[in-house]
């Protein structure tokens, strides 16, 4: 059996203080909305203890499906860095970036500077989409963030992602290994145009095509699970969750994260989907189980 944890959108508190002139962008209107709202709902100690919690049940990889950063400040990467390595080794811990982490256009380099380690195949050449065998799962990491103007939060994977991403999970089928793709924005959701993956029907289009046995994302800080249409009449769950750092009681889910038991064999997966998350009290607990047969057709 292989445990895989999952978490997203931890969107690391405090806020660094800005210069000036790095406000002279679409980060200032991210900062007035830190300042204004989202300072009192991501909260570092709710952080801290889903961390704490996630390393007591010690899981095989831990993936990060983005957003880590607010409003991408250069200090921001090298604190993000520091944050994926008190979760694990390179080896062990798999992140994706979100729209947050690429909130203006200089952001991605700094990410593929921090954070490349996380964001490269197991040859460690970086590039989207990447692929890292971990005992009987493929990790499949794509990018959904790209630079957009203020108020929007769209996500676009692109022509030559989709390309690969297609090739891949094709390919993948013929290695008898669990598909897992991870990405930041969902594939199917209800939050509205401007937060959407612009190009998702294109994505539909390629799981529905070549299968996968997995989806995990965040972006809209909720626990969700749709059902997307795999070959042959075969359903591929797409799992998200809420922020790692989401002070109860503040508007959207509390934080929690989700632990992802794996067993079985390519026709015959099993899956178990434990979600633990933090309470009223401040504790960290079970929420939910459930158990899913994933077939790989």
């Amino acid at each position: 059996m292989f445990t895989l944890a999952h978490l997203s959108d931890p969107h690391l508190a405090p806020l660094p203080k800005p210069h000036w002139s790095e406000l002279l962008s679409k980060r200032v209107t991210g900062y007035i909305n830190w300042q204004r709202r989202r300072r009192f709902i991501h909260d570092a100690d709710v952080l801290a203890k889903i961390v704490a919690d996630v390393k007591r049940h010690a899981p095989d990889h831990i993936a990060v499906t983005g957003d880590i950063a607010n409003i991408a400040l250069p200090a921001e990467f090298t604190r993000g860095r520091d944050w994926l390595e008190s979760l694990g080794t390179a080896k062990d811990v798999t992140f994706v970036p979100g729209n947050h982490d690429v909130y203006v256009r200089e952001a991605a380099n700094y990410a593929a500077r921090q954070w490349g380690a996380q964001m490269s195949d197991d040859d460690g050449i970086s590039g989207f989409p990447f692929l890292r065998r971990r005992g009987p799962l493929a990790l499949v990491g794509a990018t959904t963030g790209v630079p957009t103007a203020p108020l929007l939060a769209t996500g676009w994977l692109g022509t030559l992602q989709l390309a690969g991403l297609a090739e891949t999970l094709n390919q993948l089928k013929k290695e008898n290994l669990f598909r897992v793709l991870l990405i930041h924005h969902p594939p199917v959701s209800k939050a509205g145009r401007i937060k959407a993956l612009l190009d998702a029907p294109v994505l539909l289009r390629i799981i529905a095509a070549h299968g996968a046995d997995l989806v995990l994302h965040g972006h809209d800080h909720l626990h969700m699970l749709n059902w997307l249409n795999g070959p042959n009449g075969t359903h591929v769950p797409a799992v998200g969750v809420p922020s790692a750092s989401a002070a109860p009681g503040t508007g959207k889910d509390a934080a929690a994260y989700n632990l992802y038991r794996i067993d079985g064999a390519p026709g015959d997966w099993h899956c178990e989907i434990i979600s633990r998350g933090i309470a009223a009290n401040g504790e960290v607990g079970e929420q939910k189980r459930m158990m899913l047969s994933v077939p790989s057709p």
